[in-house]
């Protein structure tokens, strides 16, 4: 029987990308989105047949527990989870509105702990499973204009190495992969030519490079714990 991952935000951008390639390689994949068409729309493009669409608001924690519930009840267990849902409200903090952070919280932050609860209860019936939260290099760095969705990617740092330390004894292993500039919607409003000339490696990531590092983070058996930069060296100019 084929694996099944979760991919929260699966239906665009980094998401999307990664659905792809799960697909690609056999896994059965549940693809998680505010939006039912889109996240349809993202199946149909899959590799294979028997995917699933969701729509569910990850801030929500009823509406996370009937999602995770309806996936094993119809798939089985779950052996991978990759959070990559996530918003942005760039703005100075003097600027920024409570109900902002609030929402930018909710989605980046306590979504991935309320996936990642979820998750557990069926992963605890698995010999082995597998949790990857998409964070930032924002996050580990910091960056003008971004304290609150720094503070969220930072946060999920935090929780993904305690997290990995909670079920380690269980062989479930969790790690946070920090991407640096991306060609997503996201960075679409953003100059290409400037954010180039700050990477080493001289050019944005694309999706489908933050896909594999996912795939390579999910399928390591030694690896739990970790941050893993991916940013084409932009790290380095910081």
């Amino acid at each position: 029987m084929s694996r099944l991952v979760v991919v929260c935000g699966g239906s665009r951008g980094v998401g999307r990308a990664v659905s792809r390639l799960l697909a690609q390689r056999g896994c059965r994949v549940a693809v998680v989105s505010r939006d039912k068409d889109k996240a349809q729309d993202t199946v149909d493009s899959l590799h294979g047949g028997e995917h699933l669409a969701l729509s569910c608001d990850v801030s929500k924690e009823q509406e996370v527990k009937k999602t995770f519930e309806f996936i094993v009840q119809t798939c089985g267990n779950i052996w991978g989870l990759v959070n990559s849902a996530g918003i942005n409200r760039d703005g100075l903090l003097l600027r920024s509105r409570p109900q902002d952070m609030e929402e930018l919280l909710g989605v980046n932050l306590l979504g991935s702990m309320l996936t990642c609860r979820a998750a557990l209860r069926s992963m605890f019936h698995t010999r082995a499973a597998s949790i990857v939260n998409i964070g930032s290099v924002v996050g580990v760095k910091g960056n003008v204009g971004q304290c609150v969705y720094s503070a969220s990617k930072a946060g999920l740092e935090g929780f993904t190495r305690s997290l990995a330390k909670e079920v380690a004894s269980r062989n479930i292993r969790v790690n946070l992969l920090a991407p640096g500039f991306i060609r997503t919607d996201m960075t679409a409003g953003l100059r290409e030519e400037a954010l180039v000339r700050s990477v080493p490696l001289g050019r944005l990531g694309e999706p489908e490079d933050v896909a594999h590092a996912v795939l390579f983070l999910l399928e390591s058996p030694y690896i739990t714990g970790q941050v893993l930069l991916l940013d084409g060296g932009l790290q380095l100019a910081m």
